[in-house]
């Protein structure tokens, strides 16, 4: 076999091989990084170029940030970059000036926890792993503009994200122009009487009543401006996790309450953290969801996140304390007459200050949870209640858990004194933290009451023969009365107007619209994350650094774990990392009133922070004194036909973003929108979700994953060490014992067919299983492909300068056509099967292929297989890159059929197939079907009582 192996070499020492492969792909990435091709010209500043390719329209195509792992990459990882190069590619090749670059999101708690276990500095472990996976991207022949890349944990990078931060702190949201503006504004409306000084009043008011902002002190000024600025500091209720050490965003938190890292309890605390007012953009994150270019299913995920919800802010005394309100907001305020109980979120502020010493007399032994005192009850109860998450307290069916806080509300509308519960089916980030209980017209509240034996009265009548518990349908008022109002006949929407418009003249409600979006919690108790450019004075008021002290760089520590925690105890409070440098957090500063001792925050940001602007600096990355230059901005994201509001033209990355970054990421635009820094109002015009290479898994009885590659198959079971194992399908990875890297596949086959068959897979935007042996398919229509232009035993071009017959000019133009729209709408499967198709032509044809078709098909595959395009059309004579010439244009008049295949059916069944021009008309193919032979001998002189002609492709004719 080994002899008639180097007998083939020998006779055929120009085949493509995957050792060619190697070779040709190493020496177009290196010409490729040299030249500069994928350089993208900036209209100005230190990246401008060619004019002329900057007056082409532009494109400006981003992939979701990877982070670099240490295990790598594995062939599922590229399918998104595979794809955003060959759309880039094309775009360049059809007249665009493409933007197309690639970072790396690299803060974040895996290469801390990597520190802890080994010692090692996150950046050390970082960098490298960012080297590691450059070079597998590289080797996938990616065609990046390298000059724009960047890591989040560059300082020259997270100075402007501490930058940004600075401008939403010392920002306000304007609610009457809809639109954040600077502080100061504020502070000018403040100290001239023009806006009322919360709990005072403005100097045009007159003194009485409250106090001017200048008798304000600087601690008071700090605590009113806290209520406005869109970052603020405040106690807040946390997933805090003692086994890490820090605070957990919900997306790290699993259903079960326990941290995805490290599956560590995580309870409910409050501690000091920074916000940011995302809540008051709700509305304009909601309303400019309709002009973007997303995915329904995305917009409805973010929609469903915001939750916009009409309803009415009610008031209830608390009986036996002076003053004291529960305010509460419902959707339903025509049930008002309903309500029998009250609860409170375990977290809510409230509860302390109306807990009575002692049990009121007669209290039902049910409701005390077996404590001695109010006090004790409530204690306990908030104890159990840290150790649920919100998913978890919000499962429905679950069985309802509360005590009574000893304390009754009165229904406004009854003057009925009701319980007042604490229950943790009720969250703090929903609504006010508390609920009016209608349990007739509420599910949740029909199985509480229940439970702890409350009244039920029903407000909306149930219909007829009604024999469920809790009604949350349409119908009229019932029982909803008293001296002055009735809603009883009234449907919902009748009773929801006239209930809200009683409330507001009463003065104890009014109508509302509220969101489930909360503020986003913004800190975190980790070393390896943005530093915050804040300072705290001797009073504990926050000041920020001024610009000429940014970047606020990470300083070094001895240890990056956090303080020593009981993981199962959650009293215990986070000691951060950074804390412990007391010479980085304890400094002297000028910040313009003389040198004064500052503590600086010893958070860090959430790594979402580095991902929420990085598609500005990709535009001017090397501009150290603007965020980035205007003309630049406006250029490559700036609003124009079909986008109103700007942004990135096309953003490819997996939809388990659809809430967080993608929401984060909207937030920051807006407010550096408003600010006047940049003028695209969103990030991101059109988004485009990728699906997922899966792979199949491989466990043994214990339910562990064994190594895929070390399975046997036998009589349709598989087996491992002589031991059955189960398979399924699901994701790829290092702990699957499942991954398989590009690595391998590049150098049995070469990066061409790596990129050609992931693209081939199936429709983009649908996961798909991977199969190592299918890969061989395209290695061997790159050969072919070969084959069709080059002489394998000399290497040189075999093509002709003959013309094309006509057959070869209809494949060619019709491939030219479908491919170019295949392109366009990332159908990158099918444009692969054309290209195939006109290829396999060309084999079966046999002979020289004609220069002019060799020339297309090679420019046809250059946007998925650039390496082997580009050698190919170097040995047809060329001397400049692929990658930007002209795509083909398809020929019209080879495009359509010259004949098409029309069936002839009577009663439903064919009877004649007649061979017409695609232009031919209903008149004339019903004339040609009914005279021709086999229809006339068919019919056998039976009348014909309908005739439905569909031309150029159907005939059906009905016989009387």
């Amino acid at each position: 076999m080994s002899e008639m192996n180097s007998a083939a070499e020998a006779a055929a020492p120009h085949r493509y091989t995957a050792a060619m492969a190697a070779d040709i792909e190493a020496r177009w990435q290196d010409f490729w990084e040299a030249e500069g091709t994928y350089e993208a010209p900036n209209p100005s500043g230190d990246l401008a170029g060619d004019p002329a390719r900057v007056a082409k329209p532009k494109k400006f195509i981003m992939d979701m940030f990877p982070y670099p792992s240490g295990a790598g990459l594995h062939v599922g990882h590229p399918l998104g970059y595979i794809a955003t190069d060959v759309f880039a590619r094309h775009q360049r090749m059809s007249g665009h000036n493409v933007l197309h670059t690639l970072g790396f999101d690299a803060f974040g708690l895996p290469a801390e926890q990597y520190a802890v276990q080994t010692g090692t500095h996150p950046r050390v472990s970082t960098e490298a792993n960012i080297e590691n996976m450059k070079a597998q991207l590289r080797r996938l022949g990616l065609g990046h503009d390298n000059r724009r890349s960047f890591a989040t944990i560059d300082p020259d990078y997270y100075k402007w994200t501490q930058w940004i931060f600075l401008q939403i702190f010392n920002s306000w949201y304007d609610e009457e122009a809809k639109k954040a503006r600077p502080i100061g504004e504020l502070i000018a409306q403040f100290e001239s009487g023009e806006r009322t000084v919360p709990g005072g009043v403005s100097p045009a008011e007159g003194p009485e009543g409250g106090r001017a902002w200048s008798e304000l002190s600087a601690v008071e000024r700090a605590g009113v401006l806290g209520d406005y600025r869109l970052a603020y500091a405040s106690d807040a209720p946390v997933n805090w996790c003692p086994g890490l050490g820090t605070v957990l965003a919900n997306e790290e938190v699993t259903s079960d309450g326990r941290s995805e890292r490290g599956n560590f309890p995580v309870f409910k605390a409050k501690l000091r953290q920074w916000n940011m007012r995302i809540t008051a953009y709700a509305d304009r994150l909601l309303d400019d969801l309709d002009a973007l270019d997303w995915p329904e299913a995305i917009k409805l995920q973010q929609r469903n996140w915001i939750g916009r919800s009409e309803g009415a802010r009610v008031d209830f005394s608390v009986d036996g304390h002076d003053g004291a309100r529960i305010t509460v907001f419902t959707t339903r305020p025509d049930t008002l007459f309903g309500a029998t109980y009250m609860v409170l979120a375990p977290e809510h502020g409230l509860i302390d200050s109306i807990v009575p010493a002692e049990w009121p007399e007669g209290v039902n032994e049910a409701w005390t949870g077996g404590a001695a005192t109010p006090a004790e009850a409530v204690a306990a109860y908030r104890k159990q209640a840290q150790t649920k998450s919100d998913v978890e307290r919000q499962t429905e069916h679950k069985d309802k858990t509360g005590v009574f806080t000893g304390s009754y509300a009165v229904n406004p509308v009854t003057g009925e004194r009701i319980p007042v519960f604490v229950a943790d089916y009720v969250l703090m980030g929903y609504g006010t933290g508390a609920i009016m209980a209608v349990p007739g017209q509420d599910e949740r509240d029909w199985e509480f009451a229940e439970a702890f034996g409350l009244p039920i009265i029903r407000t909306v009548r149930p219909p007829e023969g009604w024999e469920g518990e809790a009604f949350t349908g349409q119908g009229p008022a019932i029982n909803s009365a008293n001296d002055e109002i009735s809603l009883n006949g009234l449907d919902v929407a009748e009773a929801k107007a006239k209930i809200t418009a009683w409330l507001t003249d009463k003065g104890i409600g009014e109508g509302t619209v509220n969101f489930r979006l909360r503020d986003w919690l913004f800190s975190r108790q980790r070393y390896w994350g943005e530093p915050f450019p804040i300072v705290y004075d001797e009073d504990g008021v926050a000041h920020a650094l001024p610009e000429s002290m940014l970047p606020l760089e990470l300083p070094e520590v001895d240890d990056y774990s956090p303080r020593t925690f009981d993981p199962d105890d959650a009293d215990t409070r986070p000691e951060t990392p950074l804390s412990r440098n007391e010479d980085w957090v304890n400094v002297e500063l000028d910040l313009g009133d003389g040198p004064k001792r500052y503590r600086r925050e010893t958070n860090t940001m959430p790594n979402w922070a580095g991902s929420c602007w990085y598609e500005l600096r990709y535009l001017d990355p090397h501009n150290s004194e603007q965020l980035v230059a205007p003309d630049i901005e406006q250029y490559w994201m700036g609003p124009r036909e079909g986008q109103p509001h700007g942004g990135v033209d096309l953003y490819v990355g997996g939809a388990e973003h659809a809430v967080l970054h993608l929401l984060y990421a909207r937030f920051w635009s807006k407010v550096l929108f408003d600010l006047g820094h940049v003028s695209s109002v969103e990030p991101f015009h059109k988004l485009y979700n990728q699906g997922m290479i899966q792979a199949y898994v491989y466990r043994d009885e214990r339910g562990f994953p064994v190594a895929a590659t070390e399975v046997e198959e036998r009589d349709g079971r598989f087996y491992f060490d002589g031991e059955p194992v189960k398979r399924e399908l699901g994701k790829m990875g290092k702990s699957l014992k499942n991954a398989v890297t590009p690595d391998e596949i590049c150098a049995e086959y070469g990066a061409d067919t790596l990129r050609l068959y992931e693209m081939a897979m199936g429709p983009l935007d649908v996961s798909r299983p991977w199969d190592t042996r299918a890969v061989v398919g395209q290695y061997r229509l790159l050969q072919r492909l070969w084959r069709n232009v080059v002489d394998e035993a000399t290497g040189e071009a075999t093509v002709v300068d003959a013309e094309p017959d006509e057959a070869t000019l209809r494949a060619l133009h019709k491939a030219v056509d479908g491919v170019s729209q295949d392109m366009a709408a990332m159908r990158f499967n099918t444009a692969i099967a054309k290209i195939t198709e006109l290829n396999n032509h060309l084999t079966k044809k046999g002979g020289p292929v004609p220069r002019s078709v060799a020339e297309r098909l090679v420019l046809l595959v250059a946007p998925l297989a650039p390496h082997i395009a580009e050698e190919l059309w170097r040995k047809l004579g060329h001397t400049e890159s692929v990658v930007h010439q002209d795509f083909p244009a398809a020929d019209p008049a080879y495009v359509v059929d010259e004949t098409v295949t029309c069936v002839v059916q009577i009663k439903g069944k064919v009877k004649a197939r007649l061979e017409v021009a695609p232009s031919i008309t209903d008149e004339e193919l019903e004339a040609l079907a009914l005279g021709a032979e086999p229809v006339v001998a068919a019919l056998g002189g039976a009348g014909i009582r309908k005739v439905i002609v569909r031309a150029p492709k159907l005939v059906n004719i009905v016989p009387a």
